[in-house]
């Protein structure tokens, strides 16, 4: 006896398909093979199989700065030398 199937349809954007359509072809999987495993592995473990967290403070502060660095396409840092030594100044931190 064939299964029974439904439609499921999945508003994404299309740069995040594209990219992510050719990230899975090379691993040898089709978008809704993606889907269908991510799906398969919800039901199996009862559970989202991604860890996902709530960013810390630190990590709260970075995404804010990268958000803003992309809003004002003006970083924190005016040259390159700069970038580095500020990472060599905080190397052990």
């Amino acid at each position: 006896m064939a299964a029974h199937t439904s439609m499921l349809h999945v508003r994404i954007d299309d740069e995040t398909k594209a990219q992510a359509t050719q990230t899975l072809a090379a691993m040898g999987l089709s978008v809704s093979d993606a889907v269908r495993l991510f799906l398969h592995r919800v039901v199996v473990d009862q559970a989202f199989p991604l860890e996902l967290k709530v960013p810390n403070a630190e990590t709260r502060k970075a995404m804010a700065e990268a958000d803003e660095i992309v809003s004002t396409h003006h970083a924190r840092f005016s040259t390159v030398a700069e970038l580095f030594d500020d990472l060599e100044k905080n190397i052990d931190k």
